[in-house]
């Protein structure tokens, strides 16, 4: 199968509200469209996860940032400027998106991959993309496809199949809170 048939089952796949299984630019994903609670709460379901627990969000571009986050901080723009390695960066006042997604504080985690298949997926869906570690909550985050557990395989509606030969070990992203006033605190390196 091709990377674009693979992306076409994908986009079916989340179009009909279901949960892929697909690799970013760090770790392997669970994924669903984040502007659709149902999608999310299942995500919490496979996951094991207490809802409201934060899971970050993959946009294909700014443009569709700003479509969730419009007032971005300044320090948002120079942090993404000069990351060198994937960047999550949970902004404040999320807007168009389920509470069941958003933190309590309004906030939300964000990521623009620099992934050319990630990318690919998200433009092709037109929306943002749940991101969170395809792992049962508590458990280790697979480093390459072979370490996800058969439990969160057999729960999905579609597993991409690009990469999952790759067995380069993937780390997880930096994420760094912003806040209103240009003030930034690292929550993980």
């Amino acid at each position: 199968m091709n990377w674009q048939t693979d992306i076409q089952q994908a986009v079916g796949a989340l179009k009909k509200g279901g949960v892929i299984l697909y690799p970013t630019d760090t770790v392997w994903g669970l994924g669903c469209d984040a502007t659709n609670a149902q999608a999310i709460d299942r995500i919490y379901s496979i996951k094991k996860r207490a809802a409201k627990h934060s899971m970050l969000v993959l946009a294909a571009d700014m443009r569709m940032l700003q479509t969730y986050v419009p007032q971005i901080p300044d320090v948002a723009l120079q942090l993404l400027e000069y990351a060198d390695k994937p960047l999550s960066i949970v902004y404040p006042d999320a807007i168009l998106l389920p509470e069941n997604l958003v933190a309590d504080d309004a906030s939300i985690g964000i990521r623009l991959p620099n992934d050319p298949f990630c990318s690919d997926l998200i433009h092709a869906f037109g929306k943002p993309i749940v991101s969170t570690s395809a792992n049962i909550s508590g458990e280790p985050a697979p480093a390459h496809f072979a370490q996800i557990s058969d439990a969160v395989k057999q729960s999905v509606d579609y597993t991409v199949r690009w990469r999952q030969n790759d067995r380069q070990p993937a780390t997880a992203s930096s994420i760094i809170k912003v806040e209103k006033d240009n003030s930034f605190r690292i929550i993980r390196l």
